[in-house]
């Protein structure tokens, strides 16, 4: 199956934290950096979710925030070093692929973030996203 979502990152689960309706799952991605998603009881049950289940953790860009460095005191549970490979800008928008530990990631921001950011190729940056943002496909 093809999916439009261009970060399909390849990991291992590690943990399976169940809840009432929802339950967090930790993957280890192939890069070696770790990803939380917060995915239905159900959805652990229909994929068969356990420890040491291969899957791909899916975020959309448009859910990719990017900071010059690693946040303190946040929320967002997924935040992962990189490095900024390209950055293609429009008139409005812009897209930044970052290179991570094991792959890469694309973010969709506004060109005014990119600018307010100094982001240009090379640049050490993190990338967050919630862990409500990430999907997860069985492999």
């Amino acid at each position: 199956m093809s999916l439009s979502i261009r970060n399909q990152m390849p990991g291992t689960v590690t943990s399976v934290t169940p809840g009432e309706a929802m339950a967090t799952v930790k993957v280890r991605l192939d890069g070696g950096q770790d990803v939380t998603a917060a995915i239905t009881v159900d959805a652990v049950k229909d994929l068969g979710l356990a420890e040491g289940s291969a899957v791909r953790a899916l975020v959309k860009a448009t859910e990719v925030s990017l900071a010059t460095g690693r946040v303190e005191g946040l929320s967002i549970r997924n935040q992962l070093s990189g490095t900024v490979r390209e950055i293609a800008t429009g008139a409005a928008m812009a897209t930044v692929r970052v290179t991570v530990e094991g792959g890469e990631l694309t973010a969709s921001i506004t060109k005014d973030a990119a600018s307010d950011l100094g982001l240009k190729q090379g640049s050490s940056v993190t990338a967050l996203f919630k862990a409500t943002e990430v999907s997860l496909s069985a492999v």
